[in-house]
């Protein structure tokens, strides 16, 4: 028999223990094992629950039970996550987690702790909830040299986004709705600020080039600056505007963003509505590859947290291979003020752009695309800097500048 610790028993915890119960044979065909939940850590009591004899409020109870051999995280947040983490990894237990947070910020360091006591630590669904994509990265792909990611890695936003666009719905209002469904928490704040994104993106971004840079290092923009009519502006063009995680080695150095970007409807990503998320992987063998399914929800992230039991369980004897990164330093991150791409702005209409392309060429370059719609400009050019398209915007009023992926 193999037992197992829960830490943490709200959505993915309770959904967790929801999954190892009602699949328990379908696993333990796949291993050959018996499993057991043996405990669940929460502060909280959970009268009338079917595991509510589970629950216990000492941490210490796991870390000390040498029956416990897997630990599933899944309490969010930084501490005492990490601390719990890093404990049972030195205790010689595999723990396995959704809390991207933890692994943004410390995965380097609990990945080799895990690797000097012989045993796992494994994130599978820290990124994209219930989609498969860090052991395809680091298994299926590992003859590949990946070059790009792009990934829709927020469901709440990219839920506002499709709304705004579908419907011409307001943030605000669709932000409430967002809420009302259980989409978006009370304080939003993480999902909409791209705070949540940016800890993906780094996690990705340290698989793939093999240096974990601080999601503190990189540039963040969320949605909440985006309005109605940037999205209508953009559609006519032919783009949808999504939050996008983007990643990419740059003169040997790691790129790493998250920020509203117009996608053009032949990118497959532009498809991707609703909570759904999606990312896309270039690498130099295979081209283009993409993952596509809920990146969040209970069972699908639960889903993904016991294909990580199984993979613990299964390389018991300490033969799995964990993901290898190291910490990066400044001279690993490439400066953002030097990235270009193609722009999309938007302004209030002036005498000196909005007469015709030809007049706002003098101002923004070579551009493809142009109109007028009602008092606003908007406008594609070819590619820019960040230090330059943030002088236009300086210059212009109510001047708004989105990159094009």
């Amino acid at each position: 028999m193999v037992n197992v610790a829960i830490l943490g028993f709200g959505v993915v915890g309770s959904g967790v223990a929801e999954v190892l119960t009602q699949n328990k044979s379908i696993i333990e065909k796949k291993l050959d094992k018996e499993i057991n939940i043996k405990y669940i850590l929460d502060l909280r009591e959970f009268p009338g629950n079917p595991f509510e004899s589970l629950v216990i409020h000492d941490f210490n109870i796991i870390l000390n039970d040498p029956e416990v051999s897997v630990v599933a995280e899944m309490m969010g947040g930084s501490h005492p996550a990490y601390d719990f983490s890093k404990a049972c990894l030195e205790a010689g237990k595999s723990v396995v987690t959704s809390n991207k947070e933890v692994v943004a910020n410390f995965g380097a360091e609990l990945l080799e702790i895990a690797k000097a006591h012989g045993v796992a630590y494994l994130f599978e669904a820290s990124v994209g909830g219930g989609i498969p994509i860090i052991r395809p990265m680091c298994n299926d792909l590992a003859s590949n040299n990946i070059t790009e990611i792009s990934g829709i890695l927020n469901g709440t936003t990219n839920y506002i986004l499709t709304k705004m666009t579908t419907e011409g719905a307001a943030f605000a209002d669709v932000l409430k709705d967002a809420q009302d469904k259980g989409y978006a928490e009370r304080n939003p704040a993480a999902d909409v600020e791209g705070l949540d994104a940016a800890r993906k993106i780094v996690i990705l971004a340290a698989l793939a080039f093999g240096k974990s840079i601080s999601p503190n290092d990189i540039y963040v923009e969320g949605i909440t600056n985006i309005a109605t009519s940037d999205v209508e502006m953009a559609n006519g063009f032919g783009y949808a505007i999504k939050l996008i995680g983007h990643a990419k080695m740059v003169d040997g150095k790691i790129l790493a963003m998250v920020s509203p970007r117009l996608v053009p409807h032949s990118n497959p990503l532009s498809g991707i509505n609703g909570v759904f998320n999606g990312i896309l992987l270039g690498a130099d063998m295979v081209g283009e590859v993409m993952f596509y399914g809920p990146g969040a929800g209970k069972l699908p992230t639960a889903s993904a947290v016991c294909a990580d039991i199984v993979d613990a369980i299964a390389h018991a004897d300490g033969s799995i291979k964990l993901p290898e990164f190291k910490i990066a330093d400044a001279s690993d991150i490439a400066d953002v003020e030097s990235y270009s791409c193609k722009r999309f702005f938007v302004f209030d209409k002036c005498p000196e752009c909005a007469l015709d392309s030809k007049i706002a060429e003098k101002c923004f370059g070579p551009i493809s695309n142009f109109a007028i719609y009602g008092d606003k400009v908007a406008l594609i050019t070819e590619e820019m800097s960040e230090k330059n398209a943030a002088a236009l915007c300086a210059k212009l009023n109510g001047c708004k500048a989105y990159r094009l992926l």
